[in-house]
């Protein structure tokens, strides 16, 4: 065995780059411009409400769902053949939406996204493993293709609306459509290809248990965040685990499984999943009550709000072009946990929040636990593809993007229950006297029900009880920011202190044949090989 000094990327891996941030930019996009399309395609296609739910969670769902299978079939068949595939099917499917003349039509549509979305989000990761032999090469490439996805959901409600201003709803799927034609014509061009020369066939029943563990769970924790806790989640929850427990069970006999679990035995991939998942956490639970509080406790315009969004994502793109130079210096270890630390500080602003003027504290804070959680987002990444042999980075990325489904349903989840629980709790005690019973009732359901509610009172009783439900949410809100700030810096002293061995060390360019994964190698290589 040789242990090289690998060779840097050259000017062909840095415009292979580009091309896959293109995917990865619109994969973000498109997750945010549905929402705003909702009014216009109900007024035209007229969705049921059950309809209408799954037109907007079924992409999102099926993409969570394949993302296992999808990443591991990459490693077999050839990550730009997937990617490729994924290409031509999204932007089928974004045809297919664009014009769909039925709600049946757009659900079936969406799915098909989700379904392509899976294929697109590991091809591009595993590739830039695959691509980027240097450690710090890898750690900026890495950075710039989640700087791709961040601009894409800053940039996506934006370029929606402006769509949405000028043209049919059917338009903001059309986004997709000229993206996935370039990708499809420069991508054999100037992409690699890579699969694992000794894998077998995809085990069918392994990727339907996945499949069908993944969705149940996501689903029911989606369902407890929006509903609350019901008989039939908590039903969901257990079916889910328990099929998850037979899929690992098997993985643990196959000679060639679905899922490697041996990449679990390493501490940096385990504990950068662990990150990875905190990270989603904080920030889908704490956004969403971020959000609201610019709409219905500041009363800004979604436009406006979104606008008041740009400043953290910069805040993220920030922190992400920070850890890929500080890295080079310290280890991850220490500049993910200083980042935590510096996200709690961040996250303790929020606390400061109030009902009457609090916007410059949210922007504030927001930039400031943005710089400290890129750090952990970007590094956690890096450890979990870099962990993985070559051959399995399909799996790897797949398996780093699920986690981070899990670690925003979750928050979404608890976090909105304990929001919603103080809330509730804070609108029952200070309810001006006089509002009838049923109003009360609408008003501690929701700020957008006490919003309704307060328009329908007469004289100062409606301005009194929006005022009273205002302070009540923003008080969650600031009970959120409180649980957030404590969780990063317990993370932060945890990080520093569990993976403080770890390194980004270069990787040799010669892999051992015996006694580990083979090394995944280009395709062209492979058939010279296989025809000795």
């Amino acid at each position: 065995m040789t242990s090289e000094i690998p060779a840097r990327a050259g000017r062909r891996e840095w415009i292979g780059l580009a091309v896959l941030a293109l995917p990865t930019l619109l994969l973000s996009m498109d997750l945010t411009v549905l929402h705003l399309a909702v009014p216009s395609l109900s007024a035209d296609l007229k969705p049921s409400s059950s309809q209408l739910l799954w037109i907007t969670d079924i992409y999102g769902f099926l993409l969570a769902g394949f993302l296992i299978t999808m990443g591991t079939l990459g490693d077999r068949i050839g990550r730009r053949k997937l990617l490729l595939i994924g290409a031509a099917a999204f932007g089928g499917a974004s045809m297919l939406a664009a014009f769909a003349g039925s709600a049946e039509l757009l659900i079936a549509a969406r799915a098909l996204l989700g379904v392509a979305g899976a294929t697109l989000m590991p091809s591009t990761l595993a590739l830039i493993r695959n691509m980027f032999h240097d450690s710090a090469q890898r750690s900026v490439a890495i950075g710039t293709w989640m700087i791709s996805f961040m601009v894409g959901a800053a940039i996506g409600p934006l370029v929606g609306g402006a769509l949405l201003e000028n043209f049919w709803w059917g338009s903001v799927f059309l986004l997709g459509v000229p993206v996935m034609v370039l990708l499809l014509v420069v991508g054999p061009i100037l992409l690699p290809e890579y699969r694992d020369p000794k894998a077998g066939r995809v085990d069918l029943i392994s990727a339907g248990m996945s499949l069908v563990a993944v969705l149940t769970v996501i689903y029911a924790i989606k369902d407890i965040a929006e509903h609350g806790a019901d008989w039939l989640a908590a039903l969901l929850i257990v079916v889910g685990l328990v099929i998850g427990a037979g899929f690992v069970r098997r993985q643990r006999k196959l000679a060639d499984p679905l899922l490697d679990l041996n990449l679990f035995a390493s501490r940096a991939f385990s504990g950068s999943l662990a990150i990875m998942m905190i990270g989603s956490f904080i920030m889908m639970g704490l956004n969403l009550f971020i959000a609201q509080y610019l709409q219905m406790v500041l009363g800004l315009s979604p436009l406006s709000a979104g606008l008041w969004g740009l400043p953290m994502v910069g805040g993220l793109i920030v922190g992400v072009m920070l850890a890929s130079t500080i890295v080079r210096w310290v280890r991850p270890s220490v500049a993910m946990g200083v980042g935590m630390v510096i996200a709690a500080a961040g996250f303790g602003m929020l606390t400061q929040v109030d009902a009457t003027g609090g916007l410059a504290i949210v922007v504030t804070g927001s930039i400031v636990f943005a710089i400290g959680l890129a750090p952990g987002s970007v590094l956690s990444t890096d450890l979990v593809v870099s962990a993985a042999p070559p051959d399995r980075a399909g799996a790897a990325s797949a398996i780093s993007e699920t986690s981070q489904e899990f670690g925003g349903a979750l928050g979404l989840a608890v976090l909105g229950a304990i929001g919603t629980a103080v809330y509730r709790g804070d609108v029952a005690d200070v309810v001006p006297a006089g509002v009838p019973p049923e109003a009360t009732t609408a008003a501690q359901d929701t700020l957008g029900g006490a919003m309704a509610t307060a328009g329908q009172l007469s004289g100062q009783l409606g301005v009194d009880l929006l005022a009273a439900a205002r302070q009540a949410f923003t008080h969650g809100l600031q009970v959120t920011a409180g649980i957030s700030a404590a969780v990063v810096a317990v993370s932060g002293i945890l990080i520093m202190v569990l993976l403080r061995n770890l390194h980004m060390k270069p990787e040799p360019e010669d892999q051992p044949d015996s006694g580990q994964a083979a090394e995944a190698v280009p395709v062209d290589v492979v058939k010279s090989r296989d025809g000795e």
